[in-house]
């Protein structure tokens, strides 16, 4: 599989993201809290919804690179899943070591169902 971020594995309309909100389960992290909704297979498609509360427009472009990079690591094991991550406020000064973990925590929770 192709280890991009492409169009089509995107979450970029709002019935999309609300779709996931009100039909998905929530995965509860330290930084991260996850959103994911079964749909038919394919490829997994990644939303992110990062608030100004973590940081100026430099820091909320960082945690969405760390996040699609966590992402691309692990989709191949998400197939089949809508996925829209929310960065909690606690993520603002973090390093990525603990932020990448806490991210593979939250995939593998979603995973063991």
């Amino acid at each position: 599989m192709a280890r991009g971020f492409p169009q089509n594995a995107r979450l970029k309309t709002a019935p999309e993201f609300q779709k996931v909100f009100n039909e998905g389960r929530k995965v509860v992290g330290r930084y991260f809290v996850v959103f994911a909704r079964p749909r038919s297979p394919g490829r997994a498609r990644l939303g992110l919804a990062v608030g100004r509360r973590v940081g100026n427009a430099v820091r909320r472009n960082f945690l969405k690179r760390l996040i699609r990079e966590s992402f691309r690591n692990q989709q191949d094991s998400l197939d089949g899943m809508d996925l829209v991550v929310v960065t909690r406020g606690s993520a603002a000064k973090t390093q990525r070591a603990p932020l990448f973990r806490d991210l593979a925590q939250c995939w593998g929770r979603i995973r063991r169902g």
